[in-house]
């Protein structure tokens, strides 16, 4: 019975006492590889789940650490447990209650690595202190690649432009500092010419796209059209290229002579059936009098 009780008595404790969520339980996508803009931000998305119903926001503490060492802490809502390096740098994106575990690193340092992994605490109601209910995410770490110089924009596919009619040129920046988007602008057109969209291409790279319209004339031809993309923190980078705008054809070189030529003709033509008609005429007058002169002769000759 003693053998029993205690092997009853184990089991109660391991249930009392181990964590209510087993390792099992636990999953987080993260995005291993993100590139970022030295000066810039950078946004590292991440999910994560857990077994059990949904808890608040409240019940929930996020934390991001080292890899390799789990004191060396990025972010923590109690900032002075936060590295000094990065004190004021950080902050959740997301809302845990929503399983959303999105980290914003702004003003980016040449340093700033990683890796990076997430760890999420459950905590307690009444003192906020955490349970034995805890998981750090060690696998689904994030990297950084530093980029010191930014990318250069691109044109979309680029079209002939015409003279007086509207034309449209697209021109689109890749991105990892969602929270800031760069400001895209060019050497003409005003901000009623111009439609910005954000696209989410994946991986936690954006792509901010600039729509331009305009309607080029005579003197746009041979000038460069350039945009310039300004990034969040300072840097920017341009790119240009030049502008052809085909003359509209204008025929008015040949249909003004024509016009005039025929015209001419007309006149001279109407001309000509008038003198006719009047020469006509007076020859008919003239043998009319030839007639009547013959017949008198003729008359005088009988007596």
């Amino acid at each position: 019975m003693d053998h029993k009780r205690k092997i009853m008595m184990c089991l109660t404790l391991a249930a009392v006492f181990s964590p209510v969520f087993g390792k099992e339980d636990w999953k987080a996508t993260v995005v291993k590889n993100i590139e970022a803009l030295v000066g810039s931000c950078v946004v590292l998305p991440c999910t994560f789940t857990h077994p059990g119903t949904q808890l608040s926001n409240s019940r929930l503490r996020g934390i991001w650490h080292r890899k390799d060492n789990w004191n060396e802490i990025f972010y923590h809502e109690d900032n002075t447990k936060i590295q000094d390096s990065f004190k004021g740098r950080t902050k959740l994106l997301g809302y845990l209650g929503d399983d959303n575990c999105t980290l914003e690193i702004d003003d980016v340092k040449d340093h700033d690595n990683g890796p990076f992994c997430f760890r999420v605490e459950l905590v307690k109601k009444d003192d906020n202190k955490p349970t034995s209910d805890k998981f750090s995410f060690v696998e689904e770490c994030a990297e950084i690649k530093m980029l010191h110089d930014p990318r250069k924009p691109k044109f979309g596919p680029l079209k002939s432009a015409v003279e007086g009619k509207p034309y449209t040129v697209t021109c689109s920046i890749r991105h990892t500092c969602s929270s800031h988007w760069p400001e895209i602008t060019w050497n003409r057109g005003s901000k009623d010419d111009i439609i910005e969209v954000h696209k989410d291409i994946n991986g936690g790279i954006w792509e901010t796209e600039s729509i331009l319209v305009f309607i080029p004339e005579e003197k746009d031809d041979h000038t460069d059209l350039t945009c310039t993309a300004k990034f969040h923190g300072g840097k920017s980078s341009s790119t240009a290229f030049m502008l052809n705008v085909k003359r509209t054809e204008n025929y008015n070189h040949i249909i003004i002579p024509v016009v005039a030529v025929a015209a001419t003709a007309v006149i001279f033509g109407l001309v000509c059936v008038l003198m006719v008609k009047k020469y006509k005429k007076r020859i008919q007058e003239l043998q009319s009098q030839d007639g009547s002169m013959w017949n008198r002769m003729s008359r005088l000759s009988r007596r």
